[in-house]
């Protein structure tokens, strides 16, 4: 079968910066991916921004997202073994932006209530949520592959008819009809 001329074969590593241009062009929704950490005050919320968010498999229930292994908020979740996947609604742009900076105070301000399996935070305002347990974290290069169990999940009645926030070439976008 021919391939198209403008291929890329892997004769040559692949240029990140190619390679991030081309995925570029790939559309995918915007998600916070949160959890209590046991901090050395007592539990505490934590969170950070995602776009590598997927389903994996109806039976059982499995979702996966990735995450950069020089994630400092990860670690925090991890061994809790369990997260919420809140699913962004166009208006949660700015509290994207704030859950993608290290280092800050994410939840300052933040209304959340807790997941009823893992306690993980539920952010206000957000599409929807999936509660989920840690099946596995499998290494992929320089991110952490995560597979979660759901365990509970449901759309905000309120939101329903919000746009979900979208990332499309290195920009966050809005559905246009």
């Amino acid at each position: 079968m021919p391939t198209p001329a403008s291929t890329v074969t892997l004769e040559k590593p692949v240029d990140p910066m190619a390679f991030r241009h081309v995925l570029g062009h790939f559309c995918s929704g915007v998600t916070i991916i949160t959890g209590v950490e046991d901090g050395p005050l007592g539990p505490a919320p934590a969170g950070f921004t995602c776009q590598s968010f997927a389903s994996l498999s109806l039976d059982p229930p499995l979702v996966t997202f990735s995450v950069a292994k020089t994630s400092r908020t990860w670690p925090r979740i991890a061994p809790t073994g369990g997260f919420c996947v809140n699913l962004l609604a166009v208006e949660q742009e700015d509290l994207c932006r704030s859950f993608a900076v290290s280092g800050a105070d994410k939840f300052a301000g933040v209304e959340w209530t807790p997941a009823p399996v893992t306690g993980s935070p539920v952010l206000a305002g957000s599409l929807g949520w999936i509660d989920c347990t840690v099946e596995a974290v499998h290494p992929g290069g320089d991110h952490w592959l995560v597979l979660g169990r759901v365990m509970g999940l449901d759309v905000a009645p309120a939101v329903t008819e919000a746009d979900p926030l979208l990332y499309y070439r290195s920009a966050f976008r809005r559905p246009t009809a």
